[in-house]
């Protein structure tokens, strides 16, 4: 089993998928979480940690989804990433392991197909693309975008227009969620080989997930593989959904699963795949300063909950507040508390 204390664990399955789980950055300016409204990869147009597809709606409180305020969204979401590693954890895994990844997917073939569900504004899109023309630096890519927000598509064109050394790859964009992108295929009985396809983050919005699993498994080329981003099942994501969803505000946009619950469902499915997790933490300190705006808005997309620290009963805040100081949530050191932002990879095969 993988374990969050040491920086990267492999551990083999008996598919050759690799899917990968973690959160990732992406900001507008500098390519830096693949969860914000920046990859609204998914089946709605924002993003957030999983949620509980059971939670029931507190009505003892004043307390509200965070989703219903998109200005505090975005900026709760900002203040996670100025306080998490995640961004150089996930670079980290792109520069060392990737590469090896992708070592036999373009032998012998005079062009390499890729297919991103869930694009986003394009920051890490690139960079895996990089990792391509590096691997394969006579071969042309043709490299097909899904997004349902128009407006990250505009980013992405933004960044394709700024980005040099881009000249070997075809890009085009299809503003609809991986569902619409399914049942087109379906209808036009069309079913296009791709020889690497990445689903980063945009699970949660997915209603069948096995489903959408066998669905692209099957447009799967010669050495071609998967590549899946989600939250690890060892995070502290995973312990403070499962043990407070029920009495946070309901959101029904997104459902709560980890890469514990994708490795059984690829099991279930007879899929090959290797696992890799990614230690990574998030500073909540501030979150135990009375009055600290870092702290307030950190609670928020904690709890994924409006102003949580000053709508949230007494008693839930506090029993919370315990539980993230604990070490089955975090770590104290130098006198910070590092809550586990750990996150999973998985890579699928033929």
């Amino acid at each position: 089993m993988s374990s969050v204390h040491q920086p990267l664990v492999h551990v083999k399955y008996k598919a050759s998928i690799v899917v990968f789980f973690f959160f990732w950055i992406e900001t507008d300016g500098g390519g830096e979480r693949k969860r914000e409204l920046g990859r609204e990869r998914r089946e709605v147009k924002s993003c957030c940690p999983p949620c509980l597809p059971d939670r029931k709606p507190n009505m003892a409180s004043s307390m509200r989804s965070l989703f219903s305020d998109h200005s505090r969204y975005v900026e709760s979401f900002r203040r996670f990433l100025s306080h998490s590693t995640e961004h150089q954890c996930m670079q980290e895994f792109m520069d060392k392991k990737l590469p090896g990844i992708i070592a036999r997917i373009g032998d012998t073939k005079p062009e390499i197909k890729i297919l991103s569900i869930g694009g986003g504004a394009g920051e890490i899109d690139l960079q895996i693309l990089s990792k391509f023309q590096a691997q394969y630096p006579r071969v042309h890519i043709n490299n097909e975008v899904v997004e349902p927000s128009a407006e990250q598509i505009a980013k992405y064109k933004e960044l394709v227009a700024r980005t040099s050394n881009l000249e070997n790859i075809k890009f085009a964009w299809h503003k609809e969620t991986s569902s619409e992108y399914q049942n087109r295929m379906i209808e036009k009985k069309e079913l296009p080989k791709w020889d690497f396809i990445h689903m980063i983050q945009m699970l949660y919005y997915v209603k069948d997930i096995p489903d959408t699993l066998k669905f692209f498994h099957s447009l799967l080329g010669t050495n071609a593989k998967i590549l899946i981003i989600l939250v690890s099942g060892t995070s502290g994501w995973d312990k403070l959904w499962k043990k407070y969803g029920s009495r946070l505000p309901r959101d029904d946009l997104c459902q709560y699963v980890t890469s514990s619950d994708l490795t059984q469902m690829l099991d279930n499915l007879g899929f090959n795949y290797e696992c890799y997790d990614l230690l990574s933490t998030m500073d909540i300190s501030d979150c135990f300063i009375d009055g600290n705006e870092n702290g307030d808005l950190l609670w928020d997309f904690l709890t994924e909950t409006c102003n949580f620290y000053m709508t949230a009963p007494p008693d839930l805040k506090a029993e919370i507040m315990k539980d993230l100081q604990e070490p089955e949530f975090s770590v104290k050191k130098e006198g910070k508390v590092l809550f586990n932002n750990s996150l999973s990879f998985i890579v699928v095969e033929t």
